[in-house]
């Protein structure tokens, strides 16, 4: 009998033991996770987190201090640059460990090592588009240049230097939750984030989604409702320029009508995949001395990307007797990615334009072996991916190279991540290879190195030659008083439409014809006007312009900022502050006239008629207790339906047209095509869509108005969510935040999107600059500076940039002292 006790005691404790020490589903192992020693109690911050340390590794050249500032932003002082990087990828590390490298792991195709086998349609998705691939051209370009090699494998010693000395009670709290362990850092980890920058923001296409539309459209109606060009908003080069001419026109196929614009023609393809945000952009600026009150430059610069927790950016500064630099950093790369010296600021937005497209490819047979290219088979290169899954069988897919184009995406094996039919419905039994300019082998990172050290104008000039991907406007200031833009990248010559749909990949005429030249990337240098911007607009003005813009442009920020900066004199840094929170929405300027002109009066319900009057008085500011930048949302979204969504939802999936889009056609005819309802016997008109929308509409927002949920930040929601918060519901994240902007506004905060990082410098003669993020220096959820500045944030508020020289060692601002030496 007591031997049966025991054992039933024994088992009992054993299975808890299990239990306990399992991640069982979404349940981390809970022994662990709650032991005193291991678990997250251990990540709660500590007086020695905040205190004076010594570190010694023998990979440094010499002695170097970083002085921690009240914000926990690290000042570094080395007298060696790869000093510097290697402390950098230190505290990276330190801060930021689980983030840099989740991100590498989401880049590589690798999250089923993490999670299990669930993920495996989004690993194979990143396998195929060829990431992997794409970081291994990189790095070998990387490691010819000398100083970026050195940057790199630095950098890496740094994060190694601190995983290794990282003990089993000391992990973030991520890889207890996740149960599983760091790995060692390397240069290609680097290089696959930098891919992953790419990938979010000159990864955005849709081309399968136009090859959808296009099947049930006309071409006059496509054309009408995906417009290129937009004739009233300004472009960033707005001064009048004659390009020349390509040197080599460039040939349209022959058969370019019956195999590519063949509209209502063919079957359509059901293929949608996770995709970048399409919002993701920014804005900047650069106002000259002839327009500041000082004399003196000033730059400004805000990334719109994904909110999340840890935030996408660590601020920190560099000093090395050749460098001294403070921004925006990278975790998980060297360098300040967005930022300024004691001469020079520099700062980004997206080129938008497309650098992705489809190739069809004809197979001899189902073994992907060989492939028709001009009439003639050639061999394929067939690459067995590995994909290691917790918990689950190690899956291996098969993917075919092939040498004009690059890795075979999609083809009958491949289910995608978005939709759970068979592949071979999804698509009509073809294989599509993906060409994108992000596979080609450059060093991205040279740019950010050289640009950290510049000088003058000519310094910013040398470090942008040869950024390839993704293509950015290059925004300059120096306190020489010069200001520049630049759009930089490297970008296929197309001919009009070409990469809209996926290509026939057999036929070369349909193939990249070479590459925009350098010098049709026009740059604006000390304009006559006194300020260059740009905000993710069409670069050039599309009439005069020789090549196709293909891409994903956005008009109205752009606009609104232009006209600010065009009137405004003795400008300072309130100024710019006020510019960056400008919550005015031009878009509704331009839109809500024509709309209340078309609604019919006497056909309103009492609550639309409430609404109208609201929407008459508004003065266009989208603050966060607007109630009418709400209703106007509400009734724009529901007549953008009304009016596309009855032919466009014929296709399996669809693009939906721009925003902006409606209001041009709709500008020069009220009766385009698309206003009638296809699925009803009646001739709709604008004046019906218009009137019925605002008495739908209405009901929703009287709704709203009894849930306390009109205002516009109660409705929008603008959330920073953890990078592993699928739910938005998890403690690790900020919910519900009390701010305004939007779409189509300068303040492009939306609900988990927008300025990632803030930044103004003045170019005085000891810069002044002021800057903040939505999240905090430190990743750990249980550290004060987890999320220290999202408050502030979204309220407007900025803080002072800190270019700290080493006489003020001493300051009251410095919490903590690090101390590195190589004894």
């Amino acid at each position: 009998m007591k031997i049966a006790k025991f054992l039933i005691a024994l088992l009992l404790t054993l299975g808890l033991v299990y239990v306990l020490n399992t991640k069982l589903g979404s349940i981390p192992p809970l022994g662990k996770m709650l032991s005193p020693q291991h678990g997250f109690w251990q990540n709660a911050e500590s007086k020695k987190d905040l205190s004076d340390q010594t570190f010694s590794f023998k990979q440094l050249k010499g002695v170097a201090s970083v002085y921690m500032d009240n914000r926990l932003v690290p000042h570094i002082f080395a007298q060696h640059n790869e000093d510097a990087f290697f402390i950098q990828g230190f505290l990276h590390a330190k801060y930021r460990l689980w983030q840099m490298e989740f991100q590498t792991y989401f880049a590589a195709g690798r999250i089923s090592e993490i999670v299990g086998a669930k993920a495996l349609p989004l690993d194979r998705k990143f396998r195929r588009l060829g990431m992997v691939y794409a970081a291994k051209n990189s790095l070998q370009e990387m490691e010819k240049d000398a100083d970026t090699k050195l940057a790199i494998e630095s950098y890496a010693n740094g994060v190694n230097a601190f995983i290794n000395q990282l003990k089993p009670n000391e992990l973030p709290i991520e890889y207890k939750l996740l149960d599983y362990k760091p790995e060692q850092w390397s240069t290609l980890k680097t290089a696959l984030l930098l891919k992953y920058m790419s990938f979010d923001l000159a990864g955005y296409e849709e081309d399968f989604e136009r090859e959808n539309t296009k099947t049930i459209l006309t071409k006059a109606m496509y054309e009408t409702a995906y417009l290129y060009g937009n004739d009233s908003l300004s472009p960033i080069i707005y001064n009048a320029i004659n390009f020349q001419k390509p040197a080599k026109e460039l040939s349209i196929p022959a058969n370019v009508d019956s195999v590519y614009f063949n509209f209502a023609a063919q079957k359509a393809n059901d293929i949608v995949d996770t995709k970048p945000n399409k919002n993701n952009g920014s804005n900047n600026w650069a106002v000259s001395g002839t327009k500041t009150k000082s004399g003196k430059p000033i730059l400004c610069n805000d990334p719109h990307l994904g909110l999340n927790l840890p935030s996408l950016w660590y601020e920190m500064q560099l000093n090395t007797p050749s460098l001294n630099t403070y921004g925006a950093t990278l975790p998980g790369a060297p360098a300040v990615i967005i930022g300024f010296n004691d001469s020079c600021s520099f700062g980004f937005t997206n080129a938008m334009r497309d650098v992705r497209d489809y190739y069809e490819i004809k197979f001899k047979d189902n073994t992907k072996k060989e492939y028709l290219f001009n009439g003639k088979w050639h061999t394929a290169k067939l690459e067995i991916d590995t994909i290691k899954c917790k918990n689950a069988p190690t899956f291996y897919d098969t993917v075919a190279y092939v040498k004009e184009f690059g890795p075979v995406m999609y083809d009958n094996s491949y289910r995608g991540t978005a939709l759970q039919q068979p592949s071979s419905e999804r698509t009509n039994g073809k294989n599509y290879a993906v060409r994108w300019i992000a596979h080609d082998a450059s060093n991205e990172l040279r740019t950010f190195l050289l640009l950290n050290k510049s000088k003058n104008y000519n310094d910013y000039l040398n470090a942008i030659k040869g950024f390839s991907c993704p293509g950015q406007n290059m925004i300059f200031a120096c306190n020489s008083g010069d200001i520049a833009i630049k759009q930089q990248g490297k970008f296929p010559a197309k001919w009009y439409r070409q990469g809209d749909f996926p290509m026939p990949g057999w036929d070369s005429s349909f193939a990249w014809q070479g590459y925009i030249p350098e010098d049709a990337n026009i740059q604006m240098y000390n304009p006559s006007t006194g300020f260059v911007s740009s905000a993710n607009q069409y670069p050039y003005n599309t009439k005069t312009y020789p090549y196709y813009l293909g891409g994903n442009y956005m008009t109205t920020r752009g606009y609104q900022i232009n006209n600010q900066l065009a009137v405004m004199n003795n400008v300072t840094v309130t100024d710019m502050q006020n510019l960056q929170n400008n919550n005015f929405n031009v878009f509704a300027r331009m839109m809500l006239p024509m709309l209340l002109q078309k609604t019919n009066q006497t056909k309103l319900n009492t609550s639309a008629q409430k609404y109208i009057v609201q929407l008459k008085n508004w003065n266009y500011q989208a603050n966060a207790d607007s109630e009418a930048q709400t209703v106007f949302t509400l009734w724009n979204d529901a007549l953008e339906a009304e009016i596309w969504n009855d032919e466009l939802k014929k296709a399996t999936t669809w693009m939906r047209p721009q925003e902006t889009t409606l209001l041009d056609v709709l500008v020069k005819d009220s009766n385009m095509i698309f206003v009638d309802n296809i699925n009803t016997n009646e001739k709709e008109k604008l004046s019906q869509l218009v009137t019925n929308t605002i008495n739908t509409i209405a009901i929703t927002a009287d709704s709203l108005s009894k849930a306390n949920s009109l205002a516009w930040a109660k409705h929008k929601k603008t959330m920073v969510k953890h990078l592993i918060d699928k739910d938005a519901n998890m403690a690790f994240s900020r919910f519900n935040l009390n701010i305004g902007g939007g779409m189509h506004i300068v303040n492009a905060t939306q609900k988990d999107h927008g300025p990632s990082w803030k930044m103004i410098v003045e170019m005085k003669d000891k810069v002044e600059a002021y800057g903040i993020y939505p999240g905090g220096q430190s990743g750990n959820p249980g550290s004060k500076y987890y999320d220290s500045s999202v408050n502030d944030w979204a309220a407007g508020k900025y803080y002072k940039l800190w270019l700290m020289q080493i006489s003020e060692k001493e300051s009251k601002d410095i919490l903590f002292t690090l101390t590195f030496n190589n004894k």
